[in-house]
């Protein structure tokens, strides 16, 4: 009886383990960008994340079944040679611990997993970089006879193809002002895809009826079974991260010299805007901003009586911090045409 309490607190450990490290490697995919782009980071926390979280549902799956957890054996085959093929290791989940019961949402998972292209080549990457492709530099260093993969690479081809595929993306990547919202279009879109894996997985803890175990262990992973469809990818992952911690802020509050400007200065422009008013993507967190376009360049959003950059230009000029970079705004979502209004309203000066 000790013993078995004792493999229910480890797999619980584990399965907490798996929640938090894909978290994080979601934040640190949301952190990539111009400046950063150490893709090691996310690869090594989502590799390492999913492989955890189908392994312990192959466990509790497992035990259901047999009243036992599995034998490392048995756990190891599940995942092909090694033991680490995520897609080796979806494929014995589909196989064996996946239940729809009719239930609409659960068929989509099933299809989702099942059918899903662009999700298989993430998770193909994901896979390789874990087995293998993390030391790909040294296997070229050292000229292994059969080097692993360059996930990198192939993982930018990946991105590439989206933005090639959309001439509007590709407009905005050639503008200093937008150029950054092409990378966060990217990642968004990656995101909602592996959002949508981790809680098909997830949602089989619940809904799945993948046994009393899991059901009592489901609460660890909330984030993805609650995960409604209007809210993929548009969660800020990265307040998570060290780096977005140790990072100073510096938010401007508006103060009664700003209102006054805004008021009286014949050079500055502003107007209201509302999410119930406007017919688009709204890409803030919060209900209604003020856009302010000053001198004719300089673009800014006021977001709850707190001033932050629209364009590049202001953030330089004003030394704001950027809309997105302050986590009020979604990244991926793009503030493009926030960006245009406010210029036009600076053509009326």
């Amino acid at each position: 009886m000790k013993n078995n309490v004792l493999k229910d607190l480890y797999l619980y450990d584990e399965l907490e383990a798996a929640a938090k490290l894909i978290e994080l490697g979601f934040g640190e995919f949301q952190n990539l960008d111009m400046g950063n782009d150490f893709y090691y980071l996310p690869f090594q926390l989502l590799s390492s994340g999913f492989e955890r979280l189908m392994k312990c549902h192959i466990c509790l799956g497992y035990h259901e079944i047999h009243n036992t957890y599995p034998d490392s054996k048995y756990l190891k085959s599940c995942g092909g040679k090694g033991g680490h093929d995520l897609l080796k290791l979806k494929q014995a989940i589909l196989s064996s611990y996946f239940s729809t019961h009719n239930i609409p949402v659960l068929h989509e998972d099933l299809d989702l997993l099942t059918n899903d292209k662009d999700l298989g080549q993430l998770i193909y990457l994901l896979s390789e970089f874990g087995k293998y492709a993390r030391y790909h530099n040294l296997d070229i260093v050292t000229s292994a006879a059969k080097p692993s993969i360059n996930v990198k690479m192939l993982w930018e081809e990946y991105e590439n193809d989206i933005v090639t595929s959309s001439p509007k993306l590709l407009q905005k990547l050639g503008d200093l002002n937008t150029g950054e919202e092409v990378l966060d279009h990217t990642k968004r879109q990656i995101i909602i895809k592996l959002e949508k894996f981790a809680r098909a997985i997830c949602r089989q803890y619940t809904m799945g009826r993948l046994g009393e175990k899991a059901l009592q262990f489901s609460g660890l992973l909330h984030t993805f079974i609650l995960l409604k469809n209007e809210e993929l990818g548009n969660r800020n992952y990265r307040k998570e991260t060290t780096r977005y911690k140790e990072k100073e802020r510096k938010v401007h509050a508006r103060t009664l010299f700003d209102e006054f400007q805004r008021k009286t200065n014949k050079r500055y422009r502003h107007a209201v805007i509302k999410k119930e008013e406007f017919d688009g993507d709204w890409p803030f967190y919060h209900n209604e901003v003020i856009i302010e376009c000053r001198e004719k360049h300089w673009c800014i959003v006021t977001v709850d009586n707190k001033d932050y950059a629209l364009n590049g230009s202001a953030q330089g000029r004003y030394k704001l911090e950027g809309i997105y970079d302050a986590g009020m705004a979604i990244v991926g979502k793009s503030i493009g045409l926030f960006i245009e209004m406010a210029l036009k309203l600076g053509e009326d000066m």
